[in-house]
C-alpha cells in the first residue's frame, strides 16, 4: 500500500509534520476489507513505529545531556507540532478498524485496548499530554544539575554512592547531610513544579471525564487485570508479610555493625564490616563480564547483547549534566533497545545493567510479532522481564562461572540483592500508596506540606527500622526525590507485583534453570497477546497480591540468605 517510506527514524528528525501526514491520510482513505486488513495493519504499524522512534531518539538525547539546548528545541518542537497531530491521526485510524468490525488474528487484546483508548480520547488533552512530557523534561533538569564539592572535586550525587559504602562512619554522615542539603536546596523549585503537574493533570482527567485521575490512569495504562482495590490488598500484604522480615534484617544489620541504632547513611556499607564490593572499575569493564553473564544465562540472550554493543546502543557511565536513573528505551523502527544508566561501580550497577539487559531481551524476543500493537508491553510483565533476568543471571556473579566476584564476594551480591528486594516491597508501598492519596486527595496534594505530611505518615507504616530522628526535612521529601511520582504517575506497583513473579520464576530455577530459562523467553516471546494472568503463567508463576505467595517469597529469600551468610562467614 504506502509506498517510500523511510527505512528508519533518524532520516526522520527533522522532518515536520507535513512529510508524515499523508502516510496517515493515505491508510484514513483506504477502505477496509478482510483481504487488505493485513496489509492495511502492517503499513499502520510501520508509519507508527517511525514517528515513535522519532519521539524516542530525541528523548534520550534530552537525557544523555540535560544541557543540550538543541536537543532540547528538538524534542519540544516534536512534543509542540508532531506529537498532538500524530496522536490524531492515530485515533482516527483506531477508529476506522473499531468502526469495520473487522477482527484481525492474534488481535483480541489489542482492540480492547483500542476501544478504552478511544474512549478516553480527547482532542483537547493533546497538548496537555505534550506539556506534561515538557514538565518531566524540567524535573530531569534539576536532578541532573545537583552536584556538590567533595574533597576539592565537584561531583554528582550519584557518584557519592561510593562514599556512602565507606566504612568510615564519619565520612559517610558527611556525604550523606552534603547530598541532602544540595537536594533540599531544590525543595522549593520542586514543590513549584509539582503544583504545575497536578493542575495540568486534573484538566487531562476533567476532560476525559473521569472523576479522578486515578480513575483516568487506570485506564490510560490499560490496567484490566486488576484494580485499584487490589493495590491496597498488596500493600496491606506488604505490611503485615514483608515489614517484620525487613525489620529482621535491619536488626541483623545493626548488630553486624555494633551500632546503638542504624541511621540513614549505614545503610550501603556492607553487613559483615567487609570492604565494599567493587565489581568493576571502567565501563569496559562492566560490559565485557555482563557480556559473560548473559551467554552463560542463554547464549541467543549473550548475541542480543553483543548486538546492542556493536552498534551503539548502551550509554552507561554517570557524569555531570546527565539525567539520573537508568532505562531502557525501545526503537521500534529498527526493533532495537537502548541502554541508559548511571554506573559509578559500585554492585547496584550491576543489577541495573543485568536488569535493563532484561527489558532489551524482551525488545528483541518480540521483533517477529507482526504488528507494533502486538509489541506494546504493559510495564507489570515488562517488569517481570528486567527483574526476572536479574535473578536467573544471580547464579553467575561468581568469577568461577565469568562473573564479576570471587566466590564470598558474589554471595555477598546476592545477599545485598536478596536483601534489597525485602527492603524494596515496603517502599513501593509507600510510593504506591502516596499516588492513591495524592489524586483521590488532589485539592490538599496541591499543598506540598501536605505531601510532606502524608509521606511521613506511609512512611512510619512501611519503613520501620531506621532511625531518622533529627532528619524530618531530608525524610519527609523523600516524595521529591522518586522521579516516577512525577514523571509517570502510578507507574511503580509493576515493580512490586513484578518482583513477585519473578521471585516465582527464582524459585523454578532453583530446581530447573534451564526449563525457567526456556519459560521466561517462552514468556518475552508473547509480547501483548496475553492477558496479565497468561502471561505470569507462561513464565511459570502466579499473578497475586496475596499474603500466601507474598509469604513463600520472602521465606525463599530469607533462607536463602541464611545459607549464603554461612559462605560469607566462612
Amino acid at each position: 500500500m504506502i509506498t517510500s517510506l523511510p527505512d528508519n527514524a533518524l532520516e526522520t528528525l527533522n522532518w515536520e509534520w507535513i512529510r508524515f501526514a499523508p502516510y496517515y491520510q493515505e491508510l484514513s482513505d483506504c477502505p477496509l476489507n478482510p483481504e487488505i486488513l493485513p496489509e492495511w495493519l502492517a503499513d499502520w504499524s510501520r508509519v507508527s513505529e517511525i514517528v515513535r522512534e522519532t519521539a524516542n531518539r530525541l528523548y534520550i538525547a534530552t537525557t544523555v545531556d540535560t544541557n543540550d539546548q538543541n536537543a532540547e528545541e528538538m524534542y519540544n518542537f516534536f512534543l509542540d507540532e508532531i506529537y498532538p497531530q500524530a496522536e490524531s491521526a492515530e485515533q482516527r485510524l483506531r477508529q476506522k478498524l473499531l468502526e469495520s468490525g473487522l477482527k484481525p488474528s492474534g488481535f483480541g487484546l489489542q482492540l480492547r485496548n483500542m476501544q478504552a483508548e478511544a474512549d478516553i480520547y480527547r482532542e483537547e488533552n493533546l497538548p496537555l499530554l505534550s506539556q506534561e512530557f515538557k514538565l518531566s523534561t524540567e524535573y530531569d533538569k534539576i536532578i541532573g544539575a545537583q552536584t556538590i564539592t567533595w574533597e576539592e572535586e565537584e561531583i554528582t550525587l550519584p557518584q557519592l554512592q561510593r562514599v556512602f559504602q565507606d566504612p568510615n562512619r564519619e565520612k559517610r554522615e558527611k556525604a550523606w547531610r552534603l547530598a541532602a542539603q544540595r537536594q533540599l536546596e531544590d525543595r522549593s523549585a520542586i514543590d513549584e513544579l509539582w503544583v504545575r503537574f497536578l493542575n495540568l493533570r486534573q484538566k487531562i482527567f476533567q476532560n476525559a471525564n473521569f472523576p479522578d485521575f486515578r480513575a483516568y490512569r487506570w485506564v490510560n495504562l490499560l490496567r484490566f487485570d486488576y484494580t485499584p482495590e487490589n493495590c491496597l490488598q498488596f500493600h496491606d500484604s506488604i505490611e503485615k508479610v514483608v515489614v517484620p522480615a525487613a525489620v529482621r534484617l535491619y536488626e541483623k544489620r545493626r548488630k553486624n555493625l555494633n551500632l546503638g541504632t542504624l541511621r540513614p547513611w549505614d545503610l550501603n556499607i556492607d553487613p559483615y564490616n567487609k570492604p565494599p564490593l567493587r565489581p568493576f572499575s571502567n565501563v569496559d569493564e562492566l560490559v565485557n563480564t555482563t557480556q559473560r553473564i548473559f551467554n552463560r544465562v542463554d547464549p541467543e540472550l549473550g548475541a542480543y547483547f553483543a548486538i546492542m554493543r556493536s552498534e551503539g546502543l548502551l550509554d552507561l557511565e554517570n557524569r555531570k549534566g546527565k539525567a539520573p536513573g537508568g532505562y531502557c528505551e525501545s526503537l521500534p523502527a529498527v526493533k532495537r533497545p537502548f541502554i541508559f544508566m548511571n554506573a559509578v561501580g559500585i554492585h547496584d550497577d550491576v543489577q541495573t545493567m543485568i536488569h535493563e539487559g532484561g527489558h532489551a531481551f524482551h525488545v528483541f524476543d518480540t521483533v517477529h510479532l507482526p504488528y507494533l500493537q502486538q509489541r506494546d508491553i504493559g510495564m507489570e510483565i515488562a517488569e517481570v522481564a528486567s527483574m526476572g533476568m536479574e535473578l536467573l543471571a544471580a547464579p553467575y556473579l561468581s568469577r568461577e562461572t565469568g562473573g564479576f566476584y570471587p566466590p564470598q564476594d558474589a554471595a555477598r551480591a546476592r545477599i545485598e540483592h536478596l536483601s534489597d528486594a525485602l527492603f524494596f516491597w515496603p517502599y513501593m508501598a509507600v510510593v504506591d500508596a502516596f499516588q492513591h492519596w495524592v489524586y483521590l486527595n488532589h485539592r490538599t496534594a496541591l499543598d506540598p506540606a501536605e505531601c510532606d505530611r502524608k509521606w511521613s505518615e506511609l512512611w512510619g507504616r512501611f519503613m520501620p527500622g531506621v532511625d531518622w530522628s533529627g532528619l524530618d526535612d531530608e525524610m519527609e521529601t523523600g516524595w521529591q526525590r522518586k522521579l516516577h511520582i512525577h514523571q509517570v504517575p502510578f507507574y511503580y506497583v509493576e515493580y512490586g507485583l513484578a518482583q513477585l513473579g519473578a521471585f516465582q520464576i527464582w524459585g523454578n530455577a532453583i530446581h530447573n534453570q534451564a526449563q525457567a530459562v526456556a519459560d521466561y523467553r517462552h514468556m518475552l516471546s508473547l509480547g501483548a497477546t496475553a492477558t496479565l494472568p497468561e502471561l505470569f503463567n507462561a513464565a511459570g508463576a502466579k499473578f497475586a497480591f496475596d499474603e500466601s505467595t507474598l509469604q513463600s517469597a520472602v521465606d525463599l529469600a530469607e533462607s536463602t540468605i541464611t545459607d549464603l551468610e554461612e559462605l560469607v562467614k566462612g
